[in-house]
């Protein structure tokens, strides 16, 4: 060999490094030739019943399925939203019927547990499959093997197929809603102020609310405004309350919001100019713009290939109120009047404030809560002087006295289109005390 007869360590190292990068291309041409999808029956009919459950657990339950997505934004592929067990689940395939040959094709599918697991067995998970190339699959099975028959597995059908034109400016992302949800009022609120800032579309994941939170949701899904995806997370997995894991036997942290927000980002992905990833406690306030349209004209303008804008989050403690906007045919109303809280907890010293964002869903590949993990393009913290969230919930300083709390009455400039909206809907509800 042409390299052994060399005795410099210049020599000894070049060789060294080009070993390995022919190593390393070698590898990664093999990874990617048994990743590519394989005949293998051919002449049949797509069978196996369509799955129609926004959670479908795969034999063995390891493995649950959200939806799969086609994405083309690098190579043609199915990405599958999922959640895996992070050590358990190794070698899955993506089983393809093409009609209307009837070839069956079998993908070997790569599994990319999202890093933001916070120690929590489960995670949420990408498993992207190649597609074949002559064929535009409508829908793809998932199996551990690649062997076996394709009428015993549940089909799913493969959205975002085809490009459309955007029905809406902005879609809001609420996940999830757990705990027998009943803070009626202010989700009114939240959601009235939405539609002023430039709401069109509210998608909400629902674990369980109350009877009076049905009520109103019924209300917005009639609207048009708002759409319900079932999340019933807690009938597969031991699902905990907090977000970090606690050694307590649970599987996966928060009702699996990180693994929600995912889907929601790619479902709404053809359809919505902007999705918005917050609670529905928190309201980005615009304070040098009338709504978000304009800010986001004037942010994008600003900040040029950024997909990702991170508004920093403001805790407006629920305790403290102001006697103005004391409505009283909203004290029968269960839930927190944001109009009364305008006093939020200064910024603590050597803590970083949380944020939560504006995105270009086109552009993420995989997001957090509070940041996005993959993205094509920039991210952006956008200033506390041109917005910022409005969070109305229990205290994070409990000890402040209300004289070191800042007086802020940025939500007051929209109170006269909120109370006439919210007082709306609770007439139309008929949850408004009568006059």
């Amino acid at each position: 060999m042409l390299c052994a007869g060399k005795k410099s360590y210049f020599a000894a190292a070049v060789c060294i490094i080009t070993v390995t990068s022919m190593l390393a291309v070698s590898y990664l041409r093999l990874q990617r030739l048994s990743h590519q999808p394989k005949v293998i029956q051919e002449g049949r009919r797509c069978r196996g019943k369509i799955a129609n459950s926004t959670i479908t657990a795969l034999k063995g339950n390891k493995t649950f399925i959200i939806s799969p997505y086609f994405d083309d934004r690098e190579s043609k592929v199915t990405r599958l939203i999922g959640i895996v067990h992070h050590e358990d689940v190794k070698q899955l395939y993506c089983w393809f019927c093409c009609q209307p040959n009837g070839k069956i094709y079998v993908s070997k599918a790569r599994i990319d547990v999202h890093s933001d697991r916070f120690g929590f067995p489960y995670g949420a998970a990408d498993i992207v499959c190649l597609e074949p190339e002559n064929c535009d699959p409508t829908y793809v099975s998932v199996h551990q093997s690649s062997h076996g028959n394709i009428d015993h597995l549940p089909r799913f059908e493969i959205k975002n197929r085809k490009a459309e034109t955007f029905s809406v400016d902005f879609t809001v992302c609420i996940s999830a809603m757990f705990g027998n949800y009943n803070n009626v009022l202010q989700f009114i609120q939240s959601m009235e102020m939405y539609k002023i800032l430039g709401v069109q579309k509210v998608v909400i994941y629902k674990n369980n609310c109350s009877y009076l939170m049905e009520k109103v949701l019924k209300f917005y899904i009639e609207e048009g405004t708002v759409e319900i995806i079932p999340w019933p997370i807690n009938s597969h997995l031991r699902v905990s309350s907090e977000w970090h894991f606690m050694q307590d036997g649970t599987h996966i942290g928060y009702y699996g919001q990180i693994t929600a927000l995912n889907d929601c980002i790619y479902r709404n992905m053809e359809r919505s100019k902007f999705v918005v990833l917050n609670d529905a406690d928190e309201i980005i306030l615009p304070l040098k713009h009338p709504n978000w349209k304009t800010m986001m004209n004037s942010l994008q303008e600003q900040n040029p290939g950024t997909s990702v804008f991170l508004f920093e989050n403001h805790i407006f403690p629920e305790t403290v109120t102001s006697r103005k906007f004391n409505i009283s045919s909203w004290n029968t109303v269960p839930g927190i009047n944001i109009l009364q809280h305008v006093y939020r907890e200064p910024d603590r010293k050597d803590v970083i404030n949380p944020r939560k964002m504006i995105v270009d869903p086109r552009k993420v590949i995989q997001t957090s809560v509070h940041s996005v993990l993959r993205a094509y393009g920039n991210s952006a913290n956008v200033p506390m002087d041109v917005a910022l969230i409005y969070h109305c919930r229990k205290a994070l300083q409990r000890d402040l006295p209300r004289e070191s709390l800042i007086r802020d009455t940025t939500l007051w400039r929209y109170n006269s289109s909120l109370i006439m909206n919210v007082n709306k809907v609770l007439s139309q509800t008929m949850l408004q005390a009568q006059k």
